[in-house]
């Protein structure tokens, strides 16, 4: 075989396992989508409970009761995302947030608009900041009830955020929209999650 011939072998073998590679990686997210499709609860990270959680509403504030009031009926009744956004077709993660704190009497503001909307992620962050209400996750901090969960791109959710509910023997209970697709729950121990980048206080 002549020098040549054994590059263009070794080119074609290299080609035929990065095609290999590809199909393998696509057959794999296929799989994914498959396997999460045919199991309804389905879990980012942890579990996603069917039911809402029993939180007891007497140790809650009246902030943190009407937030609770209005993740419950939507869990129950949720809408797609064009419900949260004011009728735009976008990720709506925040927008679920946005709109879950106006309806609680607890509005936020885009900090580039004015509007209640914050429709990013790190729209939502920055507006926590300036209102001086962040605390990274590097802190000594339990999150309570109604506080909102911020994530980076390197955390199982990507880029994200969610309301926390509850926290109870080490784990955290989260309501979040645009979670494969709908409003969902999760429970996990949050001291296991990589990404989260920190907390927005009620």
């Amino acid at each position: 075989m002549s020098r040549g011939q054994s590059t263009r072998t070794r080119a074609g073998l290299w080609i035929t396992v990065g095609i290999l590679a590809v199909a393998l990686a696509a057959g794999a997210a296929l799989g994914v989508r498959w396997w999460q499709s045919h199991n309804p609860r389905a879990a980012v990270v942890g579990e996603s409970p069917a039911e809402f959680p029993a939180i007891d509403r007497a140790a809650l504030d009246p902030a943190q009761a009407r937030l609770v009031a209005v993740v419950e009926r939507e869990f129950a009744d949720p809408g797609d995302g064009t419900k949260y956004s004011e009728g735009v077709d976008e990720p709506w993660c925040a927008d679920f947030v946005s709109w879950v704190m106006r309806e609680a009497g607890s509005a936020l503001e885009n900090p580039h608009s004015g509007s209640w909307r914050i429709p990013g992620v790190y729209t939502l962050q920055e507006y926590y900041q300036n209102a001086g209400r962040f605390t990274p996750i590097a802190a000594d901090y339990r999150p309570r009830t109604g506080d909102v969960l911020l994530y980076g791109d390197s955390s199982p959710f990507t880029q994200h955020t969610n309301i926390v509910l509850e926290v109870e023997n080490g784990l955290v209970t989260t309501i979040g929209g645009n979670e494969f697709g709908e409003v969902r729950i999760h429970r996990f121990a949050l001291a296991g999650v990589a990404g989260v980048v920190g907390f927005g206080r009620l």
